[in-house]
């Protein structure tokens, strides 16, 4: 389910829903719509992409505080996971990305302690500490299909990824990290709809006022 079917449905609905949601669907729709334009650009495409999941889950402003941002993130997903009935995101980890998440979850240049040792913050053998200690805990998770757990361990990958475009860390279409982009932008044109469909299924329950709010 993409942005026109997602947007018919809002249109139909959105009368019926709360004011925090209806702003949080309204501009998670408006990023989807952008990151479906951009496709053959993969990194515009996953940007865009991240804004529209930002733009869903968002209530306090982190000012890049990782920590911060990861718990956040993990919280709205389990949350979304005990909300989805139909299984969405579980067919979305253990059906559609187990490969490529397994993939994603194995390269060290979307692990932020890599770049955190790169820039002299941490040793070589801390950074090394921690990946092992990662992908051993990414590794239970998968073995105990922990389908929020993996969610959220892929999104703090994509997030440091999407942290290296945002601050200028990467080349605009470099072929150097183009799997990563491509997997990543893939997945979430895959998450990002089933986000907002499982909101709009749920638009009884409270999800907060967005961190910047519609001002009159």
């Amino acid at each position: 389910m993409a942005y026109q079917e997602l947007k018919d449905r809002q249109r139909k609905e959105r009368d019926t829903y709360g004011q925090y949601l209806t702003v949080r669907i309204h501009r998670a729709l408006s990023w989807l719509n952008k990151a479906e334009q951009c496709v053959d650009d993969s990194d515009s495409h996953v940007i865009f992409l991240w804004i529209a999941f930002n733009a869903a889950y968002a209530y306090e402003i982190c000012f890049e505080n990782y920590v911060h941002e990861k718990k956040l993130i993990g919280d709205f997903i389990n949350r979304l996971c005990e909300l989805d009935d139909k299984n969405r995101l579980e067919n979305l980890v253990w059906t559609e990305f187990t490969k490529s998440i397994r993939v994603l979850l194995d390269n060290q240049y979307v692990f932020q302690p890599f770049w955190d040792h790169l820039n002299s913050k941490i040793t070589e053998k801390e950074w090394k500490r921690q990946f092992t200690q990662a992908k051993a805990a990414a590794n239970s998770a998968l073995g105990k299909k922990k389908t929020a757990d993996v969610l959220s361990i892929v999104l703090s990958r994509i997030y440091t990824l999407r942290n290296q475009i945002v601050h200028g860390g990467s080349t605009w279409n470099s072929s150097v990290n183009r799997r990563q982009i491509k997997d990543c932008s893939k997945f979430m044109a895959h998450l990002v709809p089933v986000v907002i469909e499982i909101m709009m299924d749920n638009s009884d329950e409270l999800w907060g006022q967005p961190c910047y709010p519609v001002v009159s």
